[in-house]
This record gives structure tokens, sequence and C-alpha cells, in this order.
């Protein structure tokens, strides 16, 4: 079997990845190319207060499936700081697959964390400078995830929850990125 160097074969990774956006993505609608790259994520807020420990994380993000999705790789703790087996509480390996929608003319996500079962469904779209993800859980709670005070080396994700019935959002996660690389 040909394989990189840390043992992932050639071939899934060559079908799966690709260097840039699908010409059928116009660039007024590229949404999340500028993701693309390796983030450091300093956590403010995970389903309650986070430790008195800073808890880092990290991000990955590339183009897929002939440049018409981006996904991602969200780990926290960051994997140098991970124990075995991380706490429950505050475990997160999971991936975001963001797919243009050209008759929605916005973009289909979808988010698994297979450590814990969690799985969202969301459309994306530009909100002024923001971008913002809004959906609805099995249980009827509305989600909404946003990146925000983005610049070409930072941004600031909030993940708010709204519960049937309820009038106002519920902060359930924060994070302030930082680029390391490409």
């Amino acid at each position: 079997m040909n394989l990189d160097d840390n043992g992932l074969p050639r071939a899934f990774l060559s079908a799966l990845g690709t260097p840039e956006r699908s010409a059928e993505i116009d660039a007024a609608d590229d949404l999340y190319g500028w993701l693309v790259g390796s983030w450091k994520l300093d956590v403010l807020h995970y389903r309650g207060e986070v430790p008195a420990a800073r808890l880092t994380g990290e991000a990955h993000f590339g183009w897929v499936l002939e440049g018409r999705a981006i996904q991602d790789v969200w780990i926290m703790p960051a994997r140098g700081a991970r124990t075995a087996p991380p706490d429950p509480a505050w475990n997160m390996y999971g991936t975001t697959q963001r797919v243009w929608d050209p008759a929605l003319r916005a973009w289909r996500i979808t988010w698994t964390n297979p450590v814990n079962g969690h799985r969202e469904e969301q459309i994306g779209r530009r909100e002024s400078n923001d971008i913002v993800q809004l959906g609805t859980r099995a249980d009827g709670t509305a989600t909404r995830w946003r990146f925000t005070e983005i610049t070409p080396d930072s941004f600031h994700w909030i993940g708010d929850a709204l519960a049937p019935g309820a009038t106002a959002w519920r902060l359930e996660g924060e994070f302030l990125a930082t680029r390391t690389g490409p």
C-alpha cells in the first residue's frame, strides 16, 4: 500500500483533496476559501465554563471534492495536549464539510463529532462582514454558528443555541483562532 509519512493512503488523500476552488463557484460565493490552512484555537467557552487551565485546540481546512467543498477538522484539546483518553466534557475531534449549493446560492454544512455523536446540519451565508450558519437540531433547538472579526490571519467563532419556545440565544461555544500555517 502506498502510504504518506503519516501512514495514510496517498490515493485517498489525492482523491479527496484539491488545491483550489472549482471554477463552478464564483469568487463572490466563496465564503470559506480564506480558511484553508491551519489554525490555533483559544477556547473561551465550550458548553459551560472552560477549566482554569487554558484550553486550546486546532483546526485545519482544505478544499475537497474537486474544489466544490471545504472540509475541516476541529480538535480540542490540541493534539499535543491530549491525554488518553481526553476528558469527555472537553473532547472534540470532528469534521465539517461545507458544500456549495448553486440552486440554493448558499453553503450546506454538515458537522460530525464522533467522539460524542454530535451532528449538525446548517445553511451558511454572508451577513455583512460575518459568515452565519443557521440550522435546527433534531430536538427542535435552533443553532447559529458565526465567523466574526475575520482577518486573513484570525477569526472569532461563536456557537449559539435557541431552545424551542426560548427568546434568547444561549452561548455554547466560543473560540479565537490564529493562523499557524498554510
